[in-house]
Parts: structure tokens; sequence; C-alpha cells
């Protein structure tokens, strides 16, 4: 059984979530208590060593993310809880972190404590995930630069601006980077298209992912090929070639 702490400034909010757990989870998860504020949350923490803290994201006195600056090492899960759609979601994915929007529904619920049950143990790489997601913050929602991409044995850091594009293996993908290191992911392309930026990444191909910044001609041989900075040719579909084009033109 796993242990928990709910940290969130709304009464009902927190005693809701607690009372869900206890009412439809409470052969798998433990809450060890409530907090009302970070500072009451890091007590907790303290005294109970938790698996999993679920935490609000906006709170009056202090932002539920100056939760980490009162440890130097996250050996707890995190899922975050916010009324907020748009805000810090992004931020949230690109780190490989779970969220859960309010109000809570038990089937959201449950799919979040499925996903912890999977894990063995807590992620050691937890901080890493923590640093990721403060960093995209500090640059701003709308320009998050940094992306954890799962690997076979945790997660790495990598800045967006450094892939230059990724291919599909199977229900892996290659990322291949600007330093010319290939990181093998092992999630399918599809996975990439949702989480990476739509701005400045674009599927020409069924089986590619390229980085618009890295290209450096287009041409219709072999019936659509891009020609990218670091050499490589990729295939562009024929449904694709006129929306590339037109992206192209319009960056002119």
């Amino acid at each position: 059984m796993k242990k928990c702490i709910i940290i969130d400034d709304e009464q009902h909010a927190r005693e809701s979530l607690s009372k869900m757990i206890k009412r439809f989870y409470s052969t798998r998860m433990e809450v060890c208590g409530l907090a009302e504020t970070v500072k009451e949350g890091v007590e907790l923490i303290h005294i109970h060593t938790p698996d999993v803290v679920f935490l609000d994201v906006e709170m009056p006195e202090e932002n539920g993310l100056q939760l980490f600056s009162h440890f130097k090492e996250s050996n707890f899960a995190v899922i975050f809880t916010t009324a907020y759609q748009q805000y810090a979601i992004s931020a949230i994915k690109y780190a490989a972190l779970d969220y859960i929007l309010k109000p809570i529904s038990q089937i959201e619920l449950g799919e979040a404590i499925a996903k912890l049950e999977k894990k063995d143990r807590i992620n050691k790489n937890t901080g890493r995930h923590i640093e990721s997601l403060l960093y995209n913050l500090n640059m701003g929602n709308k320009d998050v630069s940094k992306i954890m991409l799962p690997v076979h044995d945790g997660f790495e850091l990598v800045r967006i601006r450094n892939i230059v594009y990724c291919k599909a293996e199977g229900n892996y993908s290659n990322v291949y980077t600007v330093s010319g290191e290939v990181i093998v992911v092992s999630k399918a392309l599809k996975f990439l298209e949702d989480l990476l930026p739509d701005k400045v990444i674009y599927r020409p191909h069924k089986s590619y992912l390229i980085n618009l910044n890295y290209i450096k001609s287009i041409s219709r041989n072999n019936g659509g090929e891009l020609l990218l900075e670091n050499g490589s040719l990729i295939p562009v579909a024929k449904s694709q070639f006129k929306g590339l084009l037109d992206i192209l033109q319009r960056a002119e």
C-alpha cells in the first residue's frame, strides 16, 4: 500500500480527494495527512515520508511548485492537481509528470494511481523531472525548451531546439540530435508528435518528424524529399508536400 499526502488550499478540494481515495482505493493507498499550505505539506512529508504527494498548483500564500525548494532531492512521486487546464500543463507534460484536472473524477484518479503502481519503486529521476518542469516554467509556458524523453532505463532530458528529426522504429522511435547522438525512445512516433510543439516540429511522412529550423532544401526528387542541415534526406509524402511548402513560404 502506498502512502500519500494531499496539499491544497481549498478545504473542500482536499477533503473530497481524501474521501474518494478512502472510499474507492483504501486497499491500495493510505491518506497520511492533509495540508492547507506548502509549509504544512513540508512538515507532513518529513513526518510520514509518503510515496506520492497530490499537489495543488495555485495556492494564495505559496505557489505549489515552491514545495520543491524545500527538498534537495524529491524521493516521492508527485501528481499535480489544478483547475486551470492551460496553466503549467504543457510544462508538466514535457517533464513527464502526472496531473489531474479539477474537479477530480474517480476515473482520472484511478488512472493516476494505476500508473503509479506500475512503478516498482519511486523513480530516482524525479528530481530531474522537477528540474525540467521548473526550468520550463521560468522560461514561460509558451516557450517550453526542454523535454523528458522516455528511454529504456528511465528518462533523458533534451532541449527541443537540439532535436533535428525523429524516425519511427516500430513501437520505438529514434531521436537524432545536433550533436549526432541518437536517442532510442521507448514510445511510438505518435507519442512524440503529440508531445513536441507543432510550431517547430512537422510530420512530412508517416515515419518521420522534422524540426523546421533544420531544413536546408526541399525538392520533388523521389516523389518529395527534404535535405536537412546535417545532410539527412527525409522523404515527404505526396499529401504533405504542398502543406510543407506553405509553411516554409510563410516562414520566409
